[in-house]
């Protein structure tokens, strides 16, 4: 089921009486094809959540529209958009065992689509072999580890087969192997039912990890939509490229000057014909290459052997943080014995920002 955002904005108002509405959601405008699983991405906040509260109807929006394929569902209950909706907590119900929980939407179906006893369990078994829990129908929530419950609130999702499966934070409270797991199991899960997903999450690993495509939100405005890798490797603007990446980028102070990035007296790289002026200079982790020749000159502070890589931990004045971070295939050998390292830099893994705007500034082939 393709879904369609046209120019939502949600505001609420404000709780001082002089002061302006907080705009949650601003003129969201993009599609979702149907069949594809959705990361929708940003800090605490930025209204992602309130962006999926729209789109099951828990939330009327203040402007705009919300489309299921060629139906307008923007003033539509919740229980007629046909959606699924697992949340943060699991919101199990703890008196009831699995089967029961997974059972319970179907059990409030009426008239044309109220479905017999057999039909609800084959239903409910169905759904459970889906995520790999029909052999703990008989047990409680509190006998089960987080995991399992969280697979039984995606089960009483899907169970309703419905049109659009939203996912609010289902993982943030697993610990990091279940996480992995549950990641997992969901992508499994997507791509085995072929439901349209959307899944809110301000942890860019996860979201980079299973999604077909990738939105990023900040204070309710859409900054980028893409392909995971393609928003990595072409972030539309500082906040995008800070957000993305574990490591996360590494942003200096710099100018560009007849032609060549500067970092403060050193040459850094040759960019052609950019504007003389100031700029962020944004390298990822692993577009550091080790050299003792080369131009950028950093203080050496550790190095950390990560198996096939190793990180080198350095300090830079021009540098907006606390230290670089780079990422060097492990064969390649640190002098520990110097105070300092020099890298030279790909220049594929280099993004230049507007000091003031922050928007990208593209260079060469880009």
């Amino acid at each position: 089921m393709k879904v369609v955002l046209d120019h939502l904005t949600k505001r609420f108002p404000s709780r001082d009486k002089n002061g302006s509405d907080v705009i949650a959601v601003n003129d969201f405008d993009f599609e979702i094809p149907d069949g594809k699983l959705i990361g929708l991405l940003g800090p605490s906040g930025c209204g992602k959540s309130t962006t999926l509260n729209l789109i099951c109807g828990l939330e009327a929006p203040s402007d705009g529209k919300i489309w299921f394929g060629e139906d307008d569902v923007t003033n539509l209950p919740p229980e007629h958009r046909g959606v699924g909706m697992v949340f943060q907590n699991y919101a199990l119900y703890p008196h009831l065992t699995v089967r029961k929980n997974i059972m319970f939407p179907l059990q409030n179906l009426k008239g044309a689509d109220k479905l017999s006893k057999e039909e609800m369990e084959a239903r409910v078994m169905k759904a459970a072999k889906l995520v790999q829990i029909d052999k703990l129908l008989d047990r409680k929530p509190s006998e089960m580890s987080g995991g399992q419950q969280q697979r039984v609130a995606i089960a009483r999702a899907l169970v309703k087969t419905p049109r659009v499966l939203l996912l609010d934070e289902p993982l943030s409270n697993l610990d990091a192997r279940l996480r992995l797991q549950t990641r997992e199991e969901i992508s499994r899960i997507q791509k085995e039912t072929g439901v349209t997903t959307i899944f809110v999450t301000h942890d860019q690993e996860e979201a980079m990890s299973i999604s077909d495509m990738i939105v990023v939100m900040k204070d309710g405005i859409l900054q980028q939509i893409g392909k995971p890798q393609d928003v990595y490797d072409d972030p539309a603007n500082l906040f995008v490229a800070k957000f993305l990446g574990t490591p996360p980028i590494n942003v200096f102070e710099g100018f560009v000057e007849n032609g060549w990035v500067m970092i403060g007296d050193e040459k850094i790289l040759e960019v052609g014909e950019v504007e003389d002026k100031p700029v962020w200079v944004g390298i990822r982790p692993e577009g550091f290459v080790l050299d003792e020749n080369g131009p950028l000159t950093c203080e050496l502070e550790r190095v950390e052997v990560m198996g096939r890589d190793t990180s080198v931990v350095a300090r830079h004045e021009k540098l907006a943080g606390e230290t670089i971070r780079a990422i060097i295939p492990a064969e390649n050998k640190v002098d520990t014995s110097k105070n300092t390292v020099n890298f030279r830099v790909k220049s594929f893994k280099v993004h230049l920002f507007d000091r003031e705007s922050e928007e990208r500034i593209y260079f060469g082939d880009k």
